[in-house]
């Protein structure tokens, strides 16, 4: 049996490849079986260089888990029958989970059923890996003493305890997993029959009971040699015997056990001289000891931290920053190469866009998850607004999609998306459906935008129809149909827009098989699309080739895909509990007793399978950088264990992991030089520039923020509401208006039987013509009847006392002010009595300004109102004296109206306040039209009674703690 390995410090793949040319035999005959495609491909880059770059013949070079009769031609092999495909087996087992009908637990919904039949089709490959029976090993693992939830949980699985059997049988297929184990065993048996006489080599740090047996006919072949990477040839046999699952040299040792061989078979191969520290590996065996043997770390020996460093950034995107700074860093060196390898796939993306930051493009091999690819996306996309009935946010996320073209170009439809945005989309929601924006726009105008709108209601017809449940795959179809739709443009096709390049021909492709997969499952609610089309997309991978723009010296790599190789500079990135290693998390069906019963893989399998990456990386690169930030997703992180054990034992002896300075680089990367201090913006426009005619609510707001009437007026902004804000109380006060407005426009009876419901009545078509939510409205509506009961009775008691002599609502005037100025306003009720005296009154829904606020002139509104009545600006009928403001709060909730007159019983101080707007007014306006008076920003924070939507403009976060400059 010829077992061998190379030194841990040596890097793998050239040291093969020296090997191998070294060997006795023809270099370019034979076969190499590595763990992955990546490292395999990787090989041969390691062949041209220990060839020094003359081209050869290369061998076979193939991944262990990609064997099929193409690339082996497997003596045999033919006659297996052929694997179910993995959709389809997905697909089987949602619908057997959906005939349990919620039965112990089962979903009754097809989404929730594909997830979980996905779990299931992983508890049978990794059955069939396992070599495990399971119609056998499940029954007796549930003990007296266990949970009686694993026993209902045992119920569930007779899905591929009995029926998943039989079902195979009768379609004549295997699990995709067993014909892989069956493959195995039909190249072993070739081989043992008939030995090779070319080289024969298999690379393998961990083996399942199929490539166990594979691995030991490959020992025994003449040329024959199995390599074990990362194997750790320091670990004393005391802690050889003691190891658990998830220690590093765990599979080594699984591997070892299978093909009956010791530790001392192990042949030491040569490697080319290393760049790595001499101690290195020495150091890291040290460190990940296993628990027996740790009274090892009291016994003197020499620790060299030599090219290791600890990166321990504050947060996460700090931690990018750094690292993206310690490639770049790397790059300065001619010829040397960088990696981060992470399995944490948000730090990737971060370190790849902090990369373009300094102009280098990282190939990210681990690849792009399909659903969020540009056309995953889109389709995503289209599911949710269907969904939502195309309410505002979904809808705009759709249409502002780059594959978005609607048969123009995606530039012209972004525009005209923007346009309707504008029309229709700001604001409460509209009515549900593309109908409810089509009521937002204007009957006689917004042509351009109605125009759009039944562009886009054609092209998304094939979703607006659909019935409440259908076929899935009626759905899937819908859902493609309107996509290409949406992809058009006036140069191509959407469907040759939609599945173009590598995401595009993969999504097709998925989409394909699930329409095959999903054919005769049950209805399902349309309402379920997005999540099942979610469902569908999951766990695909995008993989691209690598680029002419990508760094030739720059990667990112997964822990898989760093799997034999090695680099100058390696980042070993989020080395934090619950990432590096990720949680050893027994599965959804079966407690630790209950695998260990039906001899199944530990946990604790997964984790050793980390240790073993995270040693082999370490010791194989001369620069390591062990990155671990400090806060993980705005909470304190863990770091890994075995940073943890690395830190403890260099603690013992006195010593410290070094420090990597480049956490000190992102920290002051966007540092100012020196902060500049500015004062407050206090602009000073000409006064040709300077508004003449403002509103009575413009003056509040003048007085309190006047930069808001700058940004307004000179400036020209104009804030934009929400997308999909709540509807708020301003639009029940405009409801509350509006029906009043109508209501009194003609003269009433508020004595008769039906007033109320007459009032009532117009506030509830006030209410319509807004078409808020259905619940909304349910709710308004019952507070709009109780405020016509309420106003009805309180005018009715006005009357008999002091009946109006003209009466109006919602009186629009423009008063003339001193030196060319001019105040608009609007009262919402004014009266003249019989003798000459007049009354203001506002309606208010919500909260009633307090008396002291409008003694104090910051809520002069109605005082306002009373100078522009007494000025005559109302009409003649109107002029005269005011002698009463007061307000109606018209809440409608269990006291529905209030009557709340100002200065009640005070005509000397409702006077007082009159006359001081009236003296104010000219002065406020002449102030603000001198030339060398500012707008400000909150000149009186407390008189801001409002939310400051000029924020931004007016920088107010960078002064708000400065003292007024101005």
């Amino acid at each position: 049996m010829r077992l061998a390995a190379f030194p841990p410090e040596a890097a793998l793949l050239p040291a093969l490849a020296q090997a191998w040319l070294a060997a006795p035999g023809d270099p370019g005959a034979g076969m190499l079986i590595l763990p992955n495609r990546r490292a395999a491909r990787a090989l041969a880059g390691a062949f041209l260089q220990a060839n020094a770059g003359q081209a050869l013949l290369l061998p076979r070079i193939v991944a262990a888990q990609g064997l099929d009769e193409a690339g082996l031609a497997l003596a045999g092999a033919l006659d297996l029958p052929p694997a179910i495909e993995p959709m389809r087996r997905q697909a089987i087992l949602a619908s057997l989970i959906l005939k349990l009908e919620g039965e112990n637990g089962a979903p009754r919904r097809l989404p929730g059923a594909w997830a979980l039949a996905a779990d299931l089709a992983a508890l049978l490959d990794e059955a069939d890996y396992a070599e495990i029976d399971l119609a056998a090993a499940l029954p007796g693992v549930v003990e007296a003493e266990l949970a009686r939830h694993w026993e209902v949980t045992l119920k569930f699985l007779r899905i591929v305890t009995q029926n998943w059997p039989a079902i195979l049988k009768s379609l004549r297929l295997l699990n995709p997993a067993a014909r892989q184990v069956a493959l195995l065993d039909a190249q072993g048996a070739a081989w043992a029959a008939k030995p090779p006489a070319e080289k024969i080599w298999l690379v393998a740090a961990d083996a399942d009971p199929a490539l166990c047996r594979l691995a030991r006919v490959v020992a025994g072949l003449p040329a024959g040699a199995v390599i074990l990477p990362g194997y750790d040839p320091m670990l004393p046999d005391a802690a050889w015997a003691a190891l658990d699952d998830s220690h590093a040299q765990a599979g080594i040792a699984r591997l070892l056990g299978g093909l009956g061989a010791r530790r001392e078979e192990i042949a030491h191969w040569p490697a080319p001289a290393s760049k790595v520290p001499p101690g290195r590996a020495a150091l890291l065996s040290r460190a990940l000891l296993p628990a027996a043997a740790l009274a090892d770390w009291q016994q003197p020996a020499a620790l060299v931290t030599a090219g290791l460093h600890q990166l321990a950034a504050r947060d996460e995107q700090e931690d990018a920053t750094a690292i993206a700074m310690i490639l770049r860093d790397a790059l300065e060196v001619p010829g040397r190469s960088a990696a981060l390898v992470t399995p944490d796939r948000g730090l990737a993306v971060r370190v790849v866009a902090a990369l373009r930051r300094f102009g280098v493009a990282a190939d990210d091999s681990a690849g792009e998850p399909l659903a969020e690819t540009p056309p995953g996306v889109l389709l995503r996309l289209l599911a949710r607004a269907a969904q939502a009935e195309f309410s505002p946010l979904p809808l705009l996320a759709l249409l502002k999609h780059p594959l978005t073209g609607l048969g123009s170009s995606p530039e012209i439809t972004r525009a005209q998306a923007r346009a309707l945005e504008r029309k229709a989309l700001r604001g409460p929601r509209p009515p549900p459906g593309l109908a409810g924006l089509r009521f937002r726009l204007k009957p006689d105008g917004d042509r351009t935008e109605r125009d759009f709108l039944a562009r886009l209601e054609l092209t998304l017809a094939p979703l607006t129809g659909l019935p409440l449940a259908l076929d899935p795959a009626a759905a899937l179809r819908a859902l493609i149909a309107a996509a290409e739709a949406i992809a058009a443009t006036a140069d191509a096709s959407g469907a040759a827009q939609l599945w173009a390049g590598e995401a595009g021909a993969m999504l097709s492709d998925t989409l394909a098989e699930a329409l095959a997969a999903l054919f005769g499952l049950p209805v399902m609610p349309a309402a379920d699309l997005p999540d099942l089309l979610d469902g569908l997309l999951a766990g695909q991978v995008v993989r691209r080739p690598r680029t002419r723009d990508n760094h030739p010296r720059v990667a990112i790599w997964g822990v898989q895909e760093a799997m034999l190789q090695s680099v100058d500079v390696a980042v070993l990135g989020g080395l934090v509990e619950g990432v590096w290693p990720a949680p050893a998390e027994p599965g959804p069906w079966l407690s630790r007793p209950m695998r260990k019963a039906a001899g199944l893989a530990s946990a604790e399998r997964s984790v050793g399978q980390a240790a073993h990456d995270f040693f082999a990386l370490a010791c194989a690169c001369p620069s390591v950088v062990l990155a671990a930030p400090t806060r993980r997703e705005r909470a304190p992180a863990v770091p890994a264990r075995w940073l943890t054990r690395l830190k403890a034992l260099l603690s013992g002896a006195g010593q410290a992991l070094p420090a990597h300075p480049a956490a000190g680089w992102a920290a002051r990367l966007d540092l100012p030089a020196a902060r500049e201090v500015r004062p407050k913006p206090a602009p000073r426009p000409p006064a040709e520039a300077r508004p003449k005619r403002l509103s009575i609510s413009e003056i509040a707001t003048l007085i309190a923020d006047p930069y808001a009437i700058y940004a307004r007026h000179v400036l020209d902004i104009r804030p934009l509401d929400a997308l999909d804000e709540e509807s708020d109380q301003s639009q029940f006060g405009n409801i509350v208006h509006a029906g009043l407005a109508t209501f009194f426009s003609v003269e009433r009876n508020f004595a008769a039987p039906g007033a109320a419901a007459e009032l009532a009545l117009h506030l509830q078509t006030a209410l319509r013509a807004t078409r808020p939510r259905p619940a909304l409205q349910h709710w308004w509506e019952a507070r709009l009847e109780r405020i016509a009961c309420w106003v009805v009775e309180a005018e009715a008691a006005r009357r008999n006392t002091t009946p109006p002599a003209a009466l109006a609502l919602e009186q629009k005037a423009d008063h003339q002010v001193a030196g060319g100025f001019v105040l608009r306003g609007r009262a919402d009720r004014i009266e003249a009595q019989a003798d000459g005296k007049v009354l203001i009154m506002d309606y208010k829904t919500g909260a009633v300004p307090e008396a002291k606020k409008v003694r104090a002139g910051t809520m002069p509104q109605l005082p306002l109102e009373a100078v522009m009545a007494e000025a005559g600006a109302f009409g003649p009928a109107f002029t005269g004296p005011v002698t009463e403001l007061a307000y109606w709060k018209l809440s409608g909730r269990h006291n529905p109206g209030e009557d709340k007159p100002l200065f009640d019983g005070k005509p000397a101080e409702l006077r007082k306040v009159i006359d001081a707007a009236a003296a104010s007014l000219p002065l406020l306006f002449a102030k603000f039209a001198d030339p060398a008076t500012p707008y400000l920003a909150h000149p009186h924070p407390d008189r801001s009674t409002y939310k400051d939507v000029f924020a931004g403009i007016s920088r107010s976060a960078e002064w708000g703690g400065e003292a007024d400059d101005a």
